[in-house]
């Protein structure tokens, strides 16, 4: 079923399902909550789902001014607190999980845990495999065709404010997010960070994402690309379910995990 929560932010669209401990999912940039079809069954199995779409995305409106992280992520501290009613675990797909890493670093209270899919810290270009692909994103092009598709068939700003839209994200893309390795230190909850093996991130900037995250997993899908969600959803799901249940980390072999020495 859905909804509208009047944020403080933008009047925001929201789906829920299932019952348990409260589950947020994050969609990607440009995405509705129907990219998280083949996700929704397995995790409202066993979680009480929230579903926000984020403003200019989905039944969401856009408000003026530029689309930045922060502001998104203030929606989802704001959400968090009036719709869920207080801390849950996050599941961010790409600027979703941008936002999932924003919110765990300012507000540990909220978070319990954090799965963060085809995520960067840096913008695009210094991301990016491709940056140039930035240049291919124009609002009439065939790359967005699909993702164009799915704002006309929903926007309450009409299909007409599309062209706005895509250029509001693909401006954020060039110059954000700008976290620091400081800043992904303060992220607390214990971190699943999952990528295909043919991302549109750089596997480097997908290790150094692992390594300054102070609790985190690292699961690197072959085979898949940034869409490894709907391409592997099977082994996706079974990887989330199994982090947010899971308890410390004990392996055979520990060294990244090793006990600090006793002085």
């Amino acid at each position: 079923m859905g909804d509208y929560a009047d944020l403080p932010g933008v009047r925001t669209w929201y789906e829920t399902e299932g019952s348990g401990d409260p589950l947020v999912l994050l969609h990607g940039g440009f995405c509705t909550n129907d990219t998280w079809g083949a996700q929704r069954a397995d995790l409202a199995a066993a979680y009480r789902l929230f579903l926000p779409e984020r403003r200019a995305h989905g039944r969401t409106p856009d408000v003026p001014g530029p689309l930045t992280y922060q502001d998104m992520a203030a929606d989802t501290v704001d959400f968090l607190e009036t719709v869920v009613g207080g801390a849950a675990h996050l599941v961010g797909w790409s600027d979703g999980a941008v936002v999932a890493l924003l919110v765990a670093a300012a507000r540990p209270d909220l978070v319990r845990r954090v799965v963060l899919i085809g995520a960067s810290f840096r913008p695009g270009p210094e991301s990016f495999v491709e940056p140039a692909m930035l240049d291919a994103m124009t609002p009439d092009s065939a790359e967005l065709a699909f993702f164009r598709e799915l704002y006309a068939a929903v926007a309450p700003d009409g299909a007409d404010h599309w062209p706005v839209v895509a250029a509001k994200l693909t401006d954020m893309w060039r110059t954000q997010p700008t976290l620091s390795v400081e800043d992904l230190a303060r992220v607390r909850a214990p971190a699943l960070v999952l990528v295909g093996d043919d991302d549109m991130m750089t596997l480097e900037h997908t290790n150094a994402l692992y390594r300054a995250l102070p609790d985190a997993r690292l699961a690197v899908v072959p085979g898949a690309s940034h869409l490894v969600p709907l391409e592997k959803p099977a082994l996706v799901n079974r990887l989330v379910l199994e982090h947010l249940a899971q308890g410390p980390v004990e392996t055979m072999m520990p060294i990244r995990r090793a006990p600090a020495p006793v002085p």
